[in-house]
């Protein structure tokens, strides 16, 4: 695969400048902005962008940047435990709240909510960051006790509610339940039980719902061998990739991994530039690093290690001349009419995006690109 990369970018480079751009990009609050410039995510944190990026910075060896981000959930969390309660009592009764009661999706940096309207009801990055959280403590031998009020809480929210429709990872199709939302919900859920973190009644729960879930996802999740993007139907989403790795949902000797890895390869995979799904129509509907990076990941998991390095060798050939990488490029569009509309909304597509330079780093790692540890000043 031939890429022209900018004359200072090594693999190895780039995924040391991954690991400095996360963590001189962190705030005071803990929150990892999801991109420092782009106008339509300034300000904002996503717990699924977010948790992904601590992910990256625990595995690279930054502990204490990785924990003030989990700190920053605990609070976000803490704070909003009476709503948290009406939920779950609401869903106990057969009576649950209205989407627009649900939790939010992205926080401004200190906490709040912000004022401007988004797609917000979104269950996966809940799930994302108990997964996170827990892979991060038992990497590093931490005690999850300083965050296990949140985590409680989190637990309740989960299992009074993964079955609820509600928007996907690209904030669209909130009438929908998503593979890939089941998925980082089971992945979070299972986490916590096997690590034991929970109260005996808590783990149930937990247990319980993860497991109902895992059921949902194998009987309607499925077509053709491989995960679906929402129950019942039979199209891809690279999203779907998480499932087998980083979260391990599904594992790699199920046949339905490999299928999962071959559908969306076959389907989204243009010369190693990954495509969000067929219809998307976002900036014309580029290719996004980010997911070369996650279907590098499930690659990896299946024992493909050479095509898993060929996706993150197109991943890095993204980076600009200041080793940013972007959210999409627009090399291969799927409709390239819709790319001027948004150009005039939002401005042209963000960079850099701090989750393309984690998932850099993360599928770097895994491949002994760089070495997990903490070596930046």
């Amino acid at each position: 695969m031939s890429v022209a990369f900018p004359p200072s970018v090594t693999l190895s480079s780039l995924a040391e400048a991954s690991a400095r751009a996360i963590i001189a990009s962190q705030q005071q609050s803990g929150a990892f902005p999801a991109s420092p410039s782009f106008s339509a995510y300034r300000g904002y944190c996503w717990f699924r962008d977010g948790s992904f990026i601590a992910d990256a910075a625990s595995a690279w060896g930054a502990i204490e940047e990785a924990s003030r981000f989990f700190d920053w959930c605990a609070r976000i969390l803490e704070a909003r435990a009476p709503q948290i309660d009406r939920i779950v009592a609401a869903a106990a009764a057969g009576d649950p709240l209205g989407n627009e009661d649900m939790l939010p999706t992205r926080f401004t940096f200190d906490g709040g909510e912000g004022d401007d309207d988004w797609w917000d009801f979104q269950l996966d990055g809940y799930g994302t960051w108990l997964w996170a959280l827990t892979a991060h403590c038992k990497r590093h031998n931490i005690s999850p006790q300083r965050w296990q009020r949140a985590i409680d809480l989190t637990v309740d929210y989960l299992a009074s509610s993964w079955e609820r429709p509600c928007y996907d990872w690209w904030e669209e199709h909130s009438e929908q339940v998503h593979g890939s939302t089941l998925g980082s919900i089971i992945a979070g859920l299972d986490s916590l039980c096997d690590a034991r973190y929970l109260d005996p009644a808590r783990h149930e729960a937990a247990r319980s719902a993860a497991e109902a879930a895992r059921r949902t996802l194998y009987s309607d999740g499925i077509a053709n061998g491989h995960l679906v993007k929402w129950l019942g139907n039979d199209a891809v989403d690279a999203s779907l990739a998480s499932l087998i790795a980083p979260f391990g949902v599904v594992r790699p000797s199920d046949p339905i991994a490999a299928g999962t890895v071959a559908a969306l390869d076959g389907a989204l995979n243009v010369g190693g530039g990954v495509h969000r799904f067929l219809a998307d129509t976002f900036y014309g509907g580029g290719q996004w690093p980010l997911l070369s990076c996650f279907l590098g990941l499930a690659y990896a998991s299946v024992g493909d290690r050479e095509t898993a390095a060929q996706l993150l060798v197109w991943a890095a050939g993204t980076s600009d001349e200041d080793q940013h990488l972007p959210e999409q490029v627009a090399d291969h569009l799927l409709a390239p009419e819709r790319q001027d509309e948004w150009i005039e909304r939002w401005g042209t597509s963000a960079s850099p995006l701090l989750w393309s330079h984690a998932m850099y780093l993360r599928l770097a790692l895994v491949l002994g690109v760089v070495t997990p540890e903490r070596t930046l000043p």
